[in-house]
């Protein structure tokens, strides 16, 4: 649920820990079609090998390739068991698109307004002497230009292991931030990166719906898409098999840290999925399949962001990996070391999903895989 970006820590495994399933050869295809080249997929292997992440699950999509799943590394480093493409890992922040996406169609439907106030649903519940529901819209919630605070910058959350096990309401995390002073990296934007904001779309969801953000995104996305791999874990600590276990850095150590009640995180990044999935979803969601075209156009409606080159929208982040492409997409980070990098086109026809089972690696050079990949999968 946390977007932060760590340094970059390289953790030096044996050979056998970066071995990668060979990419298998395009099969013959029917006379006349274009033939998949795997090549930008195994070029993409060969140098996730070097990014020093305990083990990465790899998934493609493209018209000529269809759905491509490798692994980099291990699974699980206590077993062996390789990263193969099909493990399940928790999304963390790319959930919120999902969020943002459920609250579209809302829009779509009348039901919600991107210029509603928070007090127009939740009336009463922000209403400080620094914090007011009544200015705060719906759209500013999206887009992270709310002015509320994180509310992971709470003291509460100073030791993230004594709530490892614990059961936390949205709305308590709603009430942690109101405590704190508004956030000091604002842009001239107003942008700043909040997962109170969707903490808080959520519980309009449920105002509305009288569902949960779980239940609505499982009947509104999961069900017509067909997503047999993601699903809301709650208050379920363990990940579905197989899973991609989470790693984090203690002193150079990588210490297990895949069991976490991840309650809290709700509509900003409680989501369980596969790589397969998310690909799936993005491509549905570009593609026209989720949103109408107005909404779409809402949700690609961007402010520059903190994050140099990048520019976030309604619930996504806005990237050019080459000159002429724009793709899209939203990284996460979990508490249990996982993370996530993806993007897809701006059409909908090629998307990239890399889950992360450690904290620590090259960011710059996976990020630097990403865009060589959305750019060169044909």
């Amino acid at each position: 649920m946390r977007r932060r970006t760590s340094a970059a820590v390289t953790v030096a495994f044996t050979a056998s820990l970066l071995t990668a399933p060979a990419v298998s050869a395009a099969s013959a295809d029917p006379a006349g079609s274009p033939r998949c080249d795997a090549k930008p997929i195994q070029a993409a292997l060969k140098a996730l090998k070097g990014a020093g992440a305990s083990g990465i699950s790899v998934t493609v999509k493209s018209p000529r390739c269809g759905v491509r799943k490798n692994g980099v590394g291990l699974a699980d480093l206590r077993t062996g068991r390789k990263a193969v493409g099909d493990e399940h890992s928790r999304i963390a922040s790319n959930t919120k698109t999902w969020t943002a996406t459920v609250v579209l169609q809302l829009v779509g439907e009348g039901r919600i307004k991107l210029d509603d106030t928070v007090d127009d649903h939740l009336p009463g519940l922000i209403r400080t002497k620094v914090y007011d529901g009544r200015k705060i819209t719906i759209r500013q919630l999206l887009q992270h230009t709310s002015g509320l605070p994180d509310y992971l910058e709470a003291p509460f959350w100073e030791d993230d292991e004594k709530h490892r096990w614990d059961h936390i309401e949205p709305l308590l995390t709603v009430k942690q931030a109101l405590e704190l002073p508004p956030p000091d990296d604002r842009t001239p934007d107003g942008f700043s990166y909040s997962n109170t904001n969707y903490n808080l779309a959520g519980l309009i969801v449920t105002k509305v719906t009288g569902r949960s953000i779980g239940t609505e995104i499982k009947q509104r996305i999961i069900k017509p898409l067909g997503l047999r791999e993601t699903y809301w874990p709650g208050d379920r600590v363990t990940i579905r098999k197989p899973d991609l276990r989470g790693y984090v850095d203690r002193d150079g150590t990588l210490v297990d840290k895949t069991e976490w009640n991840t309650s809290a995180a709700d509509a900003s990044g409680a989501l369980v999925s596969s790589g397969a999935d998310v690909n799936a979803f993005w491509t549905a969601l570009m593609s026209g399949k989720l949103l109408a075209p107005a909404e779409l156009a809402e949700m690609k409606r961007t402010i520059p962001d903190d994050s140099a080159g990048s520019r976030y929208g309604l619930g996504v982040e806005r990237y050019e990996p080459g000159p002429g492409l724009v793709a899209w997409g939203h990284s996460g980070y979990m508490e249990t070391g996982h993370k996530l990098r993806n993007a897809v086109t701006d059409d909908g026809k090629r998307a990239v999903t890399l889950l992360i089972g450690s904290e620590s690696f090259d960011e710059k050079k996976v990020d630097s895989v990403v865009n060589r990949l959305i750019r060169d999968l044909r």
